[in-house]
Order: structure tokens, then C-alpha cells, then sequence
């Protein structure tokens, strides 16, 4: 690799770095083809992707980056997990590497916090964007079906009622 292959890596890492709502750093050491594969369609799925790069290159990238402090989890062969959703890249890798025991998180960082593996697991136990507009919206239209419901029950009543009293007044 050239110095200028090399710029261009460390700009790409850098643009990972700086847009990305959380990044997720794992050892892949004997893993597959195959199995990186999967990995990288499960995380596609979500909007995600997953990059291998060299950690020296990563921690140059990391430089006046948020999450700097996240290039000590740089060493050995990493991988690098990213999305823009903040909690889709954590959901993905802490679910693969239950499946996968050549999968190990070190940790991440989520803009300018550094995580643990722990972090990472309570950042995957987190409900995703999606999940999290959908509990809004059922909140928003809870009160307003209820209001509806509300409104609806006394002329309900009033109706059994009149039917009631129109059944005695014929007998």
C-alpha cells in the first residue's frame, strides 16, 4: 500500500469516525470468510457495515476525532462495526458474537464516549430508532383513542338505555 492509498484510508476511517453514532471494535481472529460474510449481511441489514483496517492507520484517522480515547482498543486484529443508528451496530455484533466465539468485543465509543464491553452490551440492550418511534407514536395515539373511546361510551349508553325504556313502554 502507497502513501497516497494510505491517505485515502485514513480520511475514509476518519469520515467513520466522525459520522457514525456508535463504533464497535472486536477481535476476528479465526474467523471465516464465511462467517465475516454473514457478519457484514446482518449489519447491512440494519444500515450498517462492518471495516477491517490497520490499527495503526485507525488510530492516525482517530486523531482530533471524537472517540480518540477508543484507539487503545486497537491492537491485535480488529474489526470495526459502524452505524449511524447509535444502538443497530452494538444490537448486531453483541448478538453475533453470542453465536460466535472468535467474535469478541473489546469495546467502542459512541461520539466522544469511550465504551467497554459493557458499554457495548448496555448500548445493545437499548431499544433502536425505530422501536423508539414506534413507542412515541403509540403514546401520542394512546390518549387520543382513549379520548375517542370516551366520547363514544355515553352515546353508546344512551342508546341501550332508550332502547330499554322503548321495550317497556311497548309491554
Amino acid at each position: 500500500m502507497d502513501r497516497a492509498q494510505k491517505e485515502k484510508v485514513v480520511e475514509e476511517l476518519g469520515q467513520i469516525f466522525e459520522s457514525s453514532g456508535v463504533v464497535v471494535v472486536a477481535h476476528y481472529t479465526g474467523m471465516t470468510v464465511a462467517q465475516m460474510q454473514d457478519l457484514r449481511a446482518k449489519m447491512r441489514e440494519v444500515g450498517g457495515s462492518v471495516r477491517v483496517a490497520k490499527n495503526k492507520l485507525a488510530k492516525i484517522a482517530l486523531e482530533g476525532k471524537p472517540g480518540v480515547k477508543m484507539g487503545d482498543l486497537l491492537t491485535g486484529m480488529t474489526v470495526l462495526a459502524y452505524s449511524e443508528d447509535p444502538v443497530a451496530a452494538a444490537k448486531v455484533t453483541e448478538a453475533y458474537a453470542k453465536t460466535n466465539d472468535k467474535f469478541v468485543i473489546l469495546g467502542g465509543a459512541m461520539g466522544e464516549t469511550v465504551l467497554d464491553q459493557a458499554g457495548v452490551k448496555a448500548v445493545a440492550a437499548m431499544p433502536s430508532r425505530e422501536e423508539l418511534i414506534a413507542q412515541i407514536v403509540s403514546c401520542i395515539g394512546s390518549p387520543a383513542s382513549s379520548i375517542a373511546g370516551a366520547i363514544g361510551a355515553p352515546a353508546s349508553n344512551i342508546a341501550s338505555i332508550l332502547s330499554t325504556i322503548e321495550e317497556k313502554a311497548a309491554a
